[in-house]
């Protein structure tokens, strides 16, 4: 597969997962699903062609972190395609683990849904405004149903 192809791919296998999050928050399909950490693994596998075929040059960026080495790697095809699969693959662990945590302190779908936009979109300011809802909405006790 052509790196242009991958690249394309990627954002494709994790969308399905945000729309479940974001449109279906209470059907059990999605709780099953999201459930699950595994849903992260097809993004992360295209990551892993990438780093692959570009490991010594990837290893030497992280191992020694340089602006213009990291500059340079990000500016081939190969650099973008697998941190763009990289950012794809940890927003949806993100994701998943907010729309997790709002489902067990009880915050409302109304907050939660712009919030998880926004962590597709620019996960950072995503992480804050969730940790800013969450900071206001306490953990449920866990009752003996939901315990386990």
């Amino acid at each position: 597969m052509s790196t242009t192809t991958l690249f394309d791919t990627t954002f494709a296998l994790a969308a399905p997962f945000w729309a479940l999050m974001i449109f279906a928050p209470g059907w059990s399909g999605t709780c099953r699903i999201i459930g699950s950490p595994w849903i992260v693994v097809p993004p992360m596998a295209i990551y892993t062609v990438f780093a692959a075929g570009e490991f010594g040059t990837l290893w030497s960026v992280v191992s020694s972190p340089d602006l213009e080495a990291l500059r340079a790697f990000l500016g081939t095809p190969e650099g973008a395609a697998a941190i763009w699969a990289h950012l794809i693959a940890f927003d949806l662990f993100v994701g998943r683990w907010m729309y997790r945590d709002a489902r067990e302190r009880g915050v409302h779908h109304a907050f939660l849904a712009p919030i998880l936009v926004l962590t597709i979109l620019l996960s950072p300011f995503g992480v804050l405004a969730y940790l800013v809802v969450r900071s206001v909405a306490p953990a449920r006790a866990a009752s003996p149903a939901s315990a386990g």
